[in-house]
């Protein structure tokens, strides 16, 4: 699956789609307002395992994983759904996810960029500065880079 939009030559936003999948939303996303709305619900806590899931081959670390997003005892205190910005978290990685699969066109690839310390990153690992908003940018401007063969 290869969803895209791109606004003046630019790699601008993955589609919501993309987002949707990594996350297990289903078919019913299609639109920004759709996960904009799914989000604001509060997701599903399955939708942050999927996730961890996919970006980790080994399931003890993916399990784990889950943890650096939601503490481990407020993990255990929800019931079914996660805060709005525990959800806000797990989307952001998500479209960041969907943004390097986009790029490197192959999951495994994907993985292992994301977990690869990288020079312009200051030698920390897209996924860990993606954990804030303005490290999720500075991650897609390299991605939109590297897609565009611009040097890095």
């Amino acid at each position: 699956m290869k969803w895209a939009i791109m606004i003046q030559g630019e790699l601008a936003m993955i589609a919501p789609e993309s987002i949707a999948e990594i996350l297990g939303l289903g078919a019913s996303i299609r639109t920004v307002g759709e996960l904009e709305s799914a989000v604001s619900a509060g997701l599903p806590k399955r939708a942050l395992e999927r996730l961890s899931y996919r970006l980790y081959a080994d399931r003890r670390v993916a399990s784990a994983y889950k943890f650096k997003v939601v503490p481990q005892a407020t993990w255990k205190r929800r019931a079914k759904r996660l805060s709005v910005e525990e959800s806000e978290r797990t989307e952001r990685l998500a479209r960041v996810l969907a943004a390097a699969e986009y790029v490197w066109d192959d999951r495994e690839q994907a993985r292992e960029w994301m977990s690869t310390p990288h020079r312009e990153l200051n030698g920390a690992t897209p996924l860990e500065v993606s954990r804030t908003e303005l490290g999720a940018r500075r991650v897609e401007d390299l991605l939109d880079k590297l897609y565009f063969g611009l040097p890095v």
